[in-house]
Parts: C-alpha cells; structure tokens; sequence
C-alpha cells in the first residue's frame, strides 16, 4: 500500500473497452498498478448512444456506481431501474447486473470496486 497521496489526472488516461462491454469505455485510474497496493478499483464510464455491458457478476467484489451524466437503465434479477445523474447504485457479489444507454447523450459514471479487477 502506498504511504503517500496519488493524484492522478483523468487527461492522462485512454479509454477502454472491457471484454463484455459494447460501445462502452472505461478509463480505469485507480488500479493495482496505478497505485500500489490499492485494495478496490476506481473508473470512470462513458457509454455512448446504445453503448451497454453484458449481464455479469463478481464472485466476491461489491460495486458502486453515481451517475454522473445522461439516462440509461441498470438491470437486475428481471427488475429494470431507470438511471439519471445523482443516482448510486450499489450491487453486491454474486448479483447480475447491467447497465445500457437508452437515451440520446452519453452515459457517464463513476464506480468504486472493492477488489481491484483490472492489474
């Protein structure tokens, strides 16, 4: 674990397209090798018109999502939840999730994983 602040800078940062995700990116900047030792992960998403991720889950990981910007909806267990900016979600592990796009801006949040996913 580092024994110091990290600043990191979103601009310096390229966006990524996860394995199960369609037209959404990610800029992950908090990561094992961004900082080390860190015990969650932090990203920031931006899912494009129609940009959406797979149905999944994490075997022991809980996540947090804000939404930041745009509309979209997060699907669970059949139920649908229609997202707007100001909305969190939190989804526990081993709980099926996914979000979509449905509107006509980009989808842009942030989420908090308690187990470092990616490094």
């Amino acid at each position: 674990m580092s024994d110091e602040m990290v600043v990191l800078d979103a601009a310096d940062f390229g966006w990524d397209e996860p394995e199960m995700h369609v037209r959404a990116y990610s800029k992950c900047l908090v990561t094992r090798e961004t900082v080390p030792g860190a015990s969650f992960d932090f990203r920031i998403s931006r899912y494009p018109v129609s940009g959406r991720n797979e149905s999944h889950s994490h075997e022991s990981a809980e996540q947090l999502f804000y939404i930041i910007s745009g509309t979209g909806t997060a699907r669970s267990g059949g139920v649908r939840h229609r997202l707007s900016p100001g909305i969190t979600l939190y989804v526990p592990p081993r709980v099926d999730h996914a979000i979509e796009n449905t509107g006509d801006e980009d989808l842009v949040f942030a989420i908090v994983t308690t187990e470092p996913l990616v490094g």
